[in-house]
Order: C-alpha cells, then sequence, then structure tokens
C-alpha cells in the first residue's frame, strides 16, 4: 500500500491541513496537523509511521518550496520542515523516525531517544489495522523506533514559521511531556491529548491527577482572557472555546476522591498489561 492511499488530508484554510490514517479504524487514531508557514513548515504529531508521512505530504502536494526555489527546485527546494510531538505515545510518535527534524518537550525526550514503548504506552491490536501496510505485518511486532530528537522544547519556547508563531505551553497531566501549540494571533491551540472533545484519560503509567488539574485551569483561563477560539486536538473533531471551558471545567469538578481511586486502579492495571505485552514483544 503506498502512502497516498494510507493517508487522507483536508484543507481548514489559513495554511492549516488535517491528516488521518485511513485504515487505523481505532479510537486511538490521531490527528496529525501541518501547518504551513513562510518560512517553515511544522507537522504536528506524526500517526502510527506504518507508511511514510513525508512521502505523503509530498506526493500530496502539501510541501511549497521554499521562497524564490520554484517548483523545478525539487525535494532540495522545499522550505523546513519540523515534526513536533505532542507527547511521546504511540499513535502520534510511531512516525517521528521518518522526519529529519524532530522536536519534543524535555520531559520525554529520553523515552523518544530510548525507544522507550512503555512510556509510549505502545498497545496495537490487528483489529484496528483493517488494512494491513505490507504483506505479512502483525501489530504485535510494532514497536515506536528510538529517535533522537533534533529540538528539546520547554514552556514557553517560540516555534517560528515565519508569518506565525507557535507558543509551546507545557501541559502535564495525561502524560509528563504533553505540551499544547498556540497561535496567539490566531487564537489557535494545537492540543494534542491535553484536552480533545472525549473522556480525558489520566490512568497511564506517567499520568497525574493534580497535574491535569493544574492544566485544566491553564485552560480555563486561556478562555476567560479570550485567547482561543479554536481547539484543534489530537483526537476527534475540532471545537470552539465554550466546549473547551466546559471540558476543562469538568474535569476538575470530577477530580475527587472517587476519581483518584479509580484512576489509580486503573494505572496499575495498565502498567501490568503494558509491561507484559512490550516484554512479550522484545522476547
Amino acid at each position: 500500500m503506498s502512502a497516498l492511499e494510507w493517508f487522507a488530508h483536508k484543507s481548514l484554510g489559513g495554511g492549516i491541513y488535517w491528516i488521518q490514517e485511513r485504515f487505523y479504524e481505532s479510537g486511538n487514531r490521531a490527528n496529525i496537523w501541518l501547518v504551513r508557514g513562510s518560512q517553515r513548515d511544522v507537522v504536528i504529531d506524526a500517526g502510527l509511521g506504518l507508511r511514510s508521512l513525508p512521502d505523503y505530504l509530498q506526493a500530496a502536494g502539501l510541501l511549497a518550496p521554499a521562497p524564490g526555489a520554484g517548483a523545478e527546485a525539487g525535494g532540495g527546494g522545499r522550505r523546513p520542515l519540523l515534526a513536533v510531538a505532542t507527547h511521546v505515545h504511540f499513535d502520534h510518535s510511531g512516525g517521528l523516525h521518518q522526519f529529519e527534524e524532530v522536536a519534543v518537550h524535555s520531559a520525554e525526550a529520553g523515552a523518544l531517544l530510548r525507544g522507550d514503548n512503555y512510556e509510549a504506552v505502545t498497545w496495537l491490536s490487528d483489529s484496528e489495522v483493517v488494512r494491513p501496510p505490507r504483506p505479512g505485518w502483525r501489530a504485535r511486532h510494532f514497536r515506536v523506533p528510538p529517535v533522537r530528537p533534533t529540538r528539546i522544547l520547554q514552556e514557553g519556547d517560540v516555534i517560528s514559521l515565519g508569518d506565525r508563531q507557535l507558543t509551546v505551553m507545557h501541559m502535564p497531566g495525561h502524560s509528563r511531556g504533553s505540551i499544547c501549540l498556540h497561535d496567539k494571533d490566531r487564537k489557535i491551540l494545537f492540543s494534542g491529548d491535553v484536552v480533545y472533545d472525549g473522556s480525558m484519560i489520566d490512568w497511564l503509567p506517567y499520568s497525574r491527577i493534580s497535574d491535569y488539574v493544574a492544566t485544566c485551569q491553564r485552560l480555563i483561563e486561556l478562555v476567560d482572557r479570550g485567547l482561543v477560539e479554536k481547539v484543534l486536538p489530537g483526537h476527534f473533531n475540532t471545537f470552539g472555546a465554550e466546549r473547551l471551558y466546559r471540558l476543562a471545567s469538568n474535569y476538575i469538578s470530577q477530580a475527587g476522591v472517587c476519581h483518584r481511586v479509580s484512576t489509580c486502579a486503573m494505572r496499575s492495571i495498565a502498567s501490568v498489561a503494558l509491561r507484559i505485552t512490550n516484554s512479550r514483544a522484545t522476547s
């Protein structure tokens, strides 16, 4: 199967493209965002990596040439392309190794460098991949390859695309290195798995409820200050400021004692299951 078959995209306007892996039919299927700038393009998250995302971007005509290069310049004339991981979970980080430039928050840089599939919570089944990427492929062999980040991100860092700037917001809770990217001028928030229109997951091995509550308080503050009008999340559909406020405030209100106890139980179960799965794959 070619990369052109594996992916699909649509334009949201303003140099933003929404990309998905067509044959990964799962609630874990991550949104991939391409943001084009005048000097640099950025891919936010990279999917599973079962087919080449850079090849798709090139074949689909989504990568414009560098200023003054012209279409005849080919690959060498393209604008620089940076892949940014909102966090290292497998559904977002599996394709990072396909890119020359990769950025991740410092809290998860070591896990990405090691190819730590426990922290990447790698959990993929054959039934979720409805068309195997190649003959003989099996989900049990899937792993996130080690990747050496070329840029380590911190709170407040700015990724410049030339005509637009994306500010890094460290928003732990779902994972310890989760980030959002905030386009302040356009009031757009690329939220990764920090928040999407569904249940917020805080029971994975490196999740932390107290961090998530603080993160949700920051999200509410963004809405109160009128700094976000559109959220482009890591899963499911886009939504607006009102929905962002409700999702964040609902999480805070539910993060009581009962929630903490159930989360602790779920984390223990998930941790054991992930260790067993990863030990079988490497044996």
